[in-house]
C-alpha cells in the first residue's frame, strides 16, 4: 500500500485576484462558469469565500487579508459535489493541474435481498426507485439460481443490463449434468434436481425437449443458435425506453411456465441492471437479489456464497400474511448466519413485510377481535385494519428475532428493523394509505442516508489529499538554511523512532491475539475429534424412516457435502457441521477481534486507529514547519488506516471461511467416491464411506484447519505491519523532499479554506 507522494509539483503565481479583473472579463467568467460558493466562516481568521482567487506571493512577502467580506449573508450548506469542486479549484489555482489527484472510489456497499418468488421483491424495488413496473413481476427469485443486481447508471440516461453468460465449455458440462439428472431412473434420483433440470431444458429448447436425448437435442436448430450465442461472455442490453428495456431483458431473468422455449436464464450466471436517474439512492450502493440455490451448479453456488459475504446489509422480504409462519426467511437467515456474521460484514438486517394493502377487512376484524366502535366508514375501516396488522406484525417479527440464534450476532436494537410496506399503495393513492404509511419512503431514506455517508467519506478523502499536497508545499517554503535543514532532519529522526516503537507495540498486540486464538482452536480441535463421528452419523444416517433420504444423501455427495432443497425446507451441510466446534471456540474471539460495528477494546481496527507516529513530544519547540509536516503525516496516516480497515474485513472473511474450506478439501475425494456409488444398498455404502473417512482423517483434518487459521492470521499481521511501515516511511520521505532553493508561495490561506470544507463535512 503506497502513499501518493507529490514530489514534482509545479507551482505558479496566479494572476491578480478575480475581484481585481477587468469588468468585461468578469462578465465573461460569469457567463461561462458559475462562481464557487463561499465557505461559511468558522473559528479561523480567514473568512474569504472560495470564489476569490487569493494573491499568492513568494516567500518573504506577506499576502493581503481581505477582512472586508460580508458576514451578513449566510450561505446555504455546500453539497459534497460543491465541496469537491471547491477543493479541485484550490488545487488548480496552486498547481495548474487539478487532475493530479483522483477523486477516488471504493467498493460499493451491497444490500442482499432474500425472498421467494411472489413475495413482492420486484414491486418493492420498483417502488423504492420510483419507477412503476421497472422490473417484471416475478423476475426476482423466478429462476432458481441467477444472481441479479441493481445499481445506478451514472454514465447516461439509458436503462442498461449487463448479462454474464456461461462459456460454451461450462454450458456443455452443465447440459450433461442436466441430462444425467433427467435420465436418472435409479432410486437415488433427487426430485428437486430432476425438476430443475426439466425446467431449464424446456425453458431453453421448448416443450418436450426433456423427452429427447442429448444427441437428439444437438440436432435441434436452437442448439446451434445457443452455441453461437455463447461465443461472447457478456451480452449488453441498453434502451432509453423503459417498456422496451423490460421486454428485452425479461427472457434473461424471468421464467414462464405457460410458454416454453426462448427463455435464456439457464445460460446466465448473473445480471447487472443499471437504472438512470437514481444517483441519489444508488450511486454507491448495489441491490443484490440472492435467490435460493438447489441445482448443485458449483459455479453459481460459489458466486452465491461470495456475493453473500459482500453484503453490508440484508433485506428479508416476505408477504405480511406469512412473515411469522413461513419457514423460508428464517431458515435462510439461520443457515447463512456465519456468512453474514463472523464470516461476513453484515451490519444490519431489515425484515420487510410486503403486500400490506392486501387484506380481507371483515375477516381480519373477526380474527383480530377489533372493537367495532374503533372503525366506521369503509375506507377508514380498511385502513385501520391495515395499520393494526402492520403494528402486530412488527411486534411478532421482533419477538421471533429476539428468540433466534441470529440475535447472538446482531445484538443492538438498530441492527434489526422491521418494515411493513405496500408497493401498490405507494403508486396508487386510492388504496387507502398515505405515502408515509406505505413505508417505502423510510426505505428510500435508508438508502439515501447510506449513499450520503459514503459520499461524505469519499469527499473527505479527496479534500484531505488536496490538503496534504498543500501542506507539503507550505512546509517547504522556508529558506533552506542550515537551521531549517537540521530541524527537518531531527523531525524525521523522531518520526522514524516513533514508527519503530509503534510497530513493536502493534506486534505485541498481534502476538497476544495469536496466542488466544491458538488456545481456543486447540480446544476446538479436541472437541471436533471427540464428536465429529457422532455429528456425521446424526446428519447422514438419522434414526428415522430413511425412505427418500437416499436421494438427499446422493445430492449431498454430488455437491461436495452440501444439500439445499429447492424450497429451503431441508438444508444439510456436512462441512459446516464438522467445522462447528472449531467455529464455536473462535466465534466470540472473532466478534471481538473483527467487530462489524462498535468497539470491543481488543479489535484489530481499534489497534490500527490508535497507531500513530505523530505522538506529542516536548523535545522540539512548536514551529510552523513542524506543524505543517506533522499535519501532512497525520493525513497520510488516516488514509493508510482507513484503507487497511477496509482490507481487514476481506481478510477476516477469508480466515473464518478457511476452516470449512480446509475440511471440504480434505473430504473432497470421499464425496466423489460416495457420489459414484449406485445400485442396491448404495445408501448404506455411502454412509459407511463418509463415516469411516471422517473417523480416519479427523485428527489430521482438524489440525490442518487450525494451522490454516493461524497462518492466515499471521499473514494479516504481516500485511498490516508492512503496509503501515512502508506507507509511513514513504510519507516521512515525502515530508523531507520539499525544501529547495526555489521560491515558494504561501498557501496557508488555502489550507485554512480546505480545513473549513472538512469542518462542513464533519457537521
Amino acid at each position: 500500500m503506497l502513499v501518493s507522494c507529490p514530489t514534482d509539483i509545479t507551482l505558479r503565481h496566479p494572476r491578480s485576484a478575480i475581484s481585481g479583473a477587468p469588468e468585461e472579463e468578469m462578465e465573461a467568467l460569469k457567463k461561462n462558469k458559475p462562481p464557487l460558493l463561499p465557505v461559511p466562516s468558522q473559528s479561523r481568521t480567514c473568512s474569504d469565500g472560495l470564489s476569490i482567487d487569493p494573491t499568492m506571493v513568494s516567500q518573504g512577502t506577506k499576502r493581503k487579508r481581505d477582512h472586508e467580506s460580508s458576514h451578513s449573508n449566510i450561505e446555504p450548506p455546500l453539497t459534497t459535489d460543491m465541496i469537491t469542486e471547491d477543493a479541485r479549484q484550490i488545487l488548480k489555482r496552486v498547481t495548474k493541474n487539478s487532475n493530479q489527484i483522483n477523486i477516488g472510489s471504493r467498493k460499493k456497499a451491497t444490500i442482499g435481498i432474500f425472498g421467494k418468488s411472489g413475495e413482492g421483491k420486484s414491486s418493492l424495488l420498483s417502488a423504492i426507485l420510483g419507477k412503476k413496473d421497472l422490473l417484471p413481476s416475478g423476475c426476482f427469485g423466478a429462476c432458481t439460481a441467477v444472481v441479479t443486481q441493481v445499481e445506478a447508471n451514472l454514465n447516461d440516461s439509458n436503462y442498461k443490463a449487463e448479462i454474464e453468460l456461461f462459456s460454451q465449455e461450462e454450458w456443455e458440462n452443465e447440459l450433461k449434468d442436466l441430462f444425467r439428472n433427467i435420465k436418472d431412473e435409479s432410486e437415488d434420483r433427487n426430485d428437486d434436481l430432476f425438476e430443475i433440470a426439466v425446467e431449464k431444458i424446456t425453458a431453453l429448447y421448448g416443450v418436450d425437449a426433456d423427452q429427447k436425448t442429448l444427441e437428439e437435442l444437438k440436432n435441434d436448430e436452437r442448439f446451434a443458435e445457443i452455441k453461437t450465442y455463447l461465443s461472447v461472455s457478456k451480452k449488453i442490453i441498453s434502451s432509453s425506453n423503459l417498456s422496451e428495456f423490460t421486454n428485452d431483458v425479461a427472457s434473461y431473468i424471468q421464467h414462464s411456465e405457460s410458454s416454453s422455449g426462448g427463455w435464456y436464464w439457464p445460460l446466465v450466471k448473473s445480471v447487472t441492471i443499471m437504472i438512470p436517474d437514481c444517483r441519489e439512492l444508488l450511486e454507491h450502493i448495489v441491490l443484490l437479489d440472492l435467490p435460493g440455490t438447489g441445482d448443485c451448479n458449483k459455479i453459481r453456488d460459489d458466486l452465491w456464497k461470495s456475493k453473500l459475504r459482500e453484503c453490508s446489509s440484508v433485506w428479508i422480504v416476505s408477504a405480511i400474511n406469512r412473515a411469522i409462519t413461513d419457514r423460508d426467511p428464517w431458515g435462510i437467515l439461520k443457515h447463512c448466519i456465519e456468512e453474514l456474521g463472523p464470516g461476513g460484514k453484515c451490519k444490519r438486517i431489515n425484515f420487510i413485510c410486503t403486500k400490506t394493502d392486501e387484506i380481507n377487512t371483515a375477516a381480519y376484524i373477526r380474527s383480530a377481535r377489533l372493537p367495532r366502535d374503533q372503525i366506521s366508514e369503509d375506507k377508514d375501516q380498511k385502513k385501520a385494519c391495515i395499520l393494526h396488522r402492520n403494528d402486530h406484525a412488527k411486534t411478532r417479527v421482533k419477538e421471533k428475532f429476539e428468540n433466534s440464534e441470529i440475535k447472538k450476532i446482531f445484538i443492538t436494537d438498530n441492527q434489526f428493523q422491521v418494515f411493513t410496506v405496500s408497493s401498490d399503495a405507494f403508486f396508487d393513492h386510492n388504496l387507502n394509505l398515505e405515502s408515509s404509511e406505505t413505508e417505502i419512503p423510510k426505505l428510500q431514506d435508508d438508502l439515501r442516508n447510506l449513499n450520503k455517508s459514503i459520499n461524505r467519506e469519499l469527499t473527505k478523502d479527496y479534500v484531505n489529499k488536496v490538503k496534504g499536497t498543500l501542506l507539503l508545499i507550505q512546509s517547504g517554503q522556508l529558506d533552506p538554511d542550515k537551521k531549517t535543514i537540521e530541524m527537518k532532519v531531527n523531525i524525521r529522526n523522531k518520526f522514524e523512532e516513533n514508527l519503530r516503537s509503534s510497530l513493536i507495540e502493534l506486534d505485541k498486540y498481534f502476538d497476544s491475539i495469536y496466542n488466544e486464538l491458538e488456545q481456543h482452536l486447540s480446544k476446538g480441535v479436541e472437541e471436533s475429534v471427540q464428536f465429529c463421528v457422532a455429528s456425521t452419523k446424526a446428519m447422514i444416517a438419522p434414526n428415522k424412516d430413511g425412505r427418500g433420504f437416499h436421494k438427499i444423501l446422493g445430492a449431498l455427495c454430488k455437491n461436495y457435502g452440501c444439500y439445499w432443497s429447492k424450497n429451503w425446507d431441508v438444508v444439510l451441510d456436512l462441512n459446516k457441521t464438522l467445522a462447528k466446534y472449531l467455529h464455536k471456540y473462535i466465534d466470540e474471539d472473532f466478534l471481538k477481534i473483527f467487530p462489524v460495528t462498535g468497539k470491543t477494546g481488543k479489535s484489530v481496527q481499534e489497534q490500527i486507529d490508535k497507531f500513530s507516529i505523530t505522538q506529542s513530544d516536548s523535545a522540539y519547540p512548536s514551529c510552523d514547519i513542524l506543524h505543517y509536516i506533522q499535519n501532512f503525516i497525520e493525513i497520510e496516516e488516516t488514509k493508510l488506516k482507513e484503507a487497511l480497515n477496509r482490507d481487514i474485513v476481506d481478510m477476516k472473511k477469508d480466515i473464518y471461511s478457511s476452516i470449512k474450506i480446509t475440511i471440504l478439501n480434505q473430504m473432497a475425494s470421499c464425496y466423489q467416491q460416495a457420489a459414484a456409488v449406485t445400485g442396491t444398498g448404495s445408501m448404506k455404502i455411502k454412509q459407511d464411506l463418509l463415516i469411516s473417512t471422517v473417523d480416519n482423517i479427523k485428527q489430521d483434518m482438524f489440525n490442518k484447519a487450525k494451522v490454516e487459521v493461524l497462518k492466515m492470521f499471521n499473514n494479516l499481521k504481516l500485511d498490516v505491519k508492512n503496509a503501515l511501515e512502508s506507507g509511513l516511511q514513504e510519507a516521512i520521505e515525502c515530508s523531507q523532499s520539499q525544501t529547495s532553493k526555489k521560491k515558494r508561495m504561501d498557501v496557508s490561506r488555502e489550507i485554512e479554506q480546505l480545513e473549513r470544507l472538512l469542518d462542513q463535512l464533519s457537521d
